[in-house]
Order: C-alpha cells, then structure tokens, then sequence
C-alpha cells in the first residue's frame, strides 16, 4: 500500500527540481522523515528529459550504500509532476557548509577536506563497480555530477552523495537556462568535453576540482561563457596549489594532479586508488580526522541555515498548490509494475525495475555540445549566449587570456534562481494565483484607503 506523503518545509530549489521535507505516513500509522524532490514543470514538457529522469530513477532505487542517499519511491500525479521519494538527510550539503566557513572568515581545514572526498570516492567505488544482480555483468554507472550541492552532510558526521537518479537526465534537457548548463560544464571531465566516451574515471577528475577548489577557495573552471568554460575544461590547465594556499605539501599537490591529467589514462585508475592515496597523505602526516569533526562543523552550518529559514514565510501559495498535487501522487514502483507482472507487459508510465532497461547515455555530451554549437536556423537551439554577451553580473575583461582570473567559491556557491517557481498552464493554475494575489494586492490598497480616510 502506498505511503501519504506530508510537505513540512521547503529545503531547497535550483534551476531543475525544488526538494522539501516531508513525513511518510503508512496505512498502519507509522511515520517517517523523507526528503521529497519534485521535478519543476516547466521540464516535464520535455518528452526526452521524462523517459531519462524514469530511466535514471530506476537506476537509483538499486544502490544501497551508506554513503549514497537512498531512494525510496517515484511518483506522479495526474498532472504530469514527478516526484522522487529519498532519504532525508539531517544537516546540510558541502555548499552550504562552505558558505558558512566563507563567512566565519575560514576554509576548510586540508585534513577535512581530504575525509570527506575520501568518504565520496567510497561511494563513487561502489557505484562504479555495480553489477547487474542476474548476470553479474557490470551496469557502468557514471555519477557525472559530482559537485559541491550533491554530495550532503549529516549531523552526525555521515557522508553520502545524492542526485543519482537525475545527474543524467539533467544532462538531456535540450533547452535549458545558460547558469544551469555552466553549473555542469564547470565540472565536467576534458573528455566529457570533447564529446568522447565518459566512464568512471570522470567521477574521478570531479572529485579532483572539488579538492582544488576547497584546498584554494577559488574556482578552477570557470569562463565569461560556457563556451569558454567548456575550453577551460578541455585544455584541463591547473594552477599551482601551493602558491595559492602555502599549508599544500607538495605530495598532496601531486596528488590532486594525477586526479585532475587531462588524459584518462595518467589518472588514477579508479576511486579507491584516489581514496587510498588521499588516507595514506593523512597518515603518513598523523592527521586525525572523524566523523565528529564533521559532526561539529555541519552542526554550526545547521544552526546558520535554521536562522535565514526562521526569518522565511512558512507557507506560500505555491507550497499549498505542491501539497495539493502530492495527495494525487501515484507510485511508479508499486502497483502499476505488479500489474504489469501479472500481463506480462509494462504500461506506458510504470517503472520497470529491470536493469537491462537501462538507458545508454555515454554520448550524452556529444549530442549537448552539437546542439549548441549549431548555427541558426539549423533547427536546434543554442544554448550559450552569443558572441559577446556577458552574464549581467560579471564584469567584463577586455583581453581575457584563455585562462581567465580564478574567481572566488563565493562564484559557485551563488544559487541559481532561474525558473524556481514557473507553473505551466495546465488546468489554468498559473491564471488562478495570478487573481489571488492580485485579489489580495487590491485588498490591502482598499485598506489603506480606508484607514486614510479615518484619520
């Protein structure tokens, strides 16, 4: 039987999903904490990035490991809003945790750093080397999103990467806003690119930015465009470690190299080489590193976090038209595939748990990267500003080398706001809170109007 799902707050929101807090409730009244990710409308018009987000779900639902946040359910309502049903993970997420020591005046000490990449690569390890559980045939499991807001902390010290289930998908949106396309090119792998083949020694050369960049408190790939961030990551130039943060030894620099080699190959070869490097640094250095520091570190962020939220409004009108839509929410897992079970067939919206199924998105870049480099009028849309154009935000700098000044981690850690709350038009919703609030503006100015006339 289906579980009930509550929305208890709103925990986060970006360019493609907005995740909430929510109490799964069992017909026998057992309740638990979930995190709820719902997928914004505005994408689920797509048709391609619908069959890859199913695609990419059902290949979340098979890792079970304690460092990668599990999933529990997909769900649709009438309308067409998908919903993933997760973990809920107590305490914040790496940015978050970045932005308060940026704000303390800190950075993250190199002896936690080098932890918590080494608690990533454990789960990267074992996605990486998943097999199919009938044929033991490997399914090849690439995150290909490894980045600051999907690798999440708990209160406890714990570490788990998150957002296997749409990593892929986000990377087939065929139109999409210029910040979230940058976001992802700033941590793609040279070969990723190219438009060459990816495997899991992509993981691997994202793990190595993230540690350039929490080592130096400075961006490593990040141009005035996409294209140009995209050119960065090809040509895979990084500056010195050491004359950008002193307290970098030279072996730990050497390490961070090998992860970031342009070529595949003069990498390590796998996650658990990258790990074992990184705990024979600590070591052989007798750094003492727990889950208790995190604990500690993700306990101040936690605290921080709870102060902006307090200062929030706790409920909106858009919040009450997602509750409205997940009382209609219909499990993809059950039911429908027992149904199908039973005539031997799988109906249109269900969720095979099939692993064979699997979709092939080893091109994935190649296809993002020709559509927007395609001239006009050729049918497909760029999808990075032209020529000149500039994000309105960044100043521009005539002769800009190829490698351009790094910018600061205040960059990445700035949220994308585009598109959060867009309704699409189904059913006349968007029509319906446009009246009230413009029903509501009228009353308030009535009522001024009337205390004016009564003074």
């Amino acid at each position: 039987m289906r579980d009930r799902y509550t929305i208890t707050e709103r925990l986060d929101h970006g360019g493609m999903a907005e995740v909430f807090r929510g109490v799964a409730e069992s017909m026998e009244g057992f309740k638990k904490n979930v995190a709820i990710k719902r997928i914004l409308p505005n994408l689920t018009k797509n048709q391609k990035f619908v069959s890859m987000f199913l695609d990419e779900a059902r290949l979340s639902l098979f890792l079970q490991h304690a460092n990668i946040v599990q999933v529990f359910d997909i769900s649709r309502t009438p309308d067409n809003a998908y919903f993933l049903v997760m973990e809920y993970v107590d305490g914040c997420n790496l940015k978050a945790l970045i932005e308060r020591q940026r704000q303390k005046g800190k950075r993250l000490e190199a002896a936690h750093t080098i932890y918590l990449m080494i608690e990533c690569c454990k789960a990267l390890q074992y996605a990486h080397g998943l097999e199919h559980p009938e044929t033991d045939e490997p399914l090849g499991i690439v995150h290909r999103d490894i980045s600051p807001p999907n690798i999440l902390l708990s209160k406890n010290g714990e570490v788990k990467l998150v957002d296997f289930g749409l990593a892929k998908a986000n990377s087939q949106i065929e139109s999409t806003d210029p910040g979230v396309v940058k976001g992802k090119f700033s941590y793609l792998s040279p070969e990723a690119a190219s438009g060459l083949e990816v495997d899991h020694r992509a993981d691997v050369f994202a793990v190595g930015i993230i540690l350039w960049e929490l080592f130096t408190g400075r961006r490593l790939f990040y141009g005035e465009t996409d294209y140009q961030t995209v050119e960065l990551v090809r040509q895979a130039r990084v500056p010195s470690l050491a004359a950008l943060n002193s307290e970098i030894e030279p072996e730990l620099e050497q390490v961070v190299r090998k992860a970031l080699a342009r070529e595949p190959d003069d990498r390590y070869q796998n996650a658990s080489d990258l790990s074992e490097a990184l705990a024979q640094y600590l070591f052989s250095r007798r750094m003492k590193v727990t889950a208790r520091d995190i604990s500690n570190l993700v306990k101040d962020a936690q605290m921080e976090m709870m102060r902006k939220r307090s200062a929030e409004p706790k409920e909106s009108l858009i919040d009450a038209l997602i509750l409205d839509e997940m009382q209609k929410m219909t499990s993809l897992v059950d039911g429908e595939n027992e149904k199908a079970a039973a005539a031997g067939s799988n109906p249109e919206g269900s969720l095979s748990l099939d692993p064979s199924a699997f979709v092939d998105t080893s091109n994935w870049t190649g296809e993002l990267l020709s559509s927007q480099q395609s001239p006009a009028g050729t049918g497909t849309s760029p999808r990075r500003p032209q020529s000149a154009t500039k994000p309105p935000n960044k100043p521009t700098r005539p002769g800009m080398p190829v490698q351009p000044e790094i910018e600061s981690l205040e960059t990445i850690l700035e949220p994308d706001r585009t598109g959060l709350h867009k309704r699409d038009g189904e059913g006349g919703r968007t029509n319906w809170v446009l009246i009230i609030v413009l029903m509501l503006v009228l009353a308030a100015a009535v009522a001024a109007g009337v205390v004016v006339l009564l003074q």
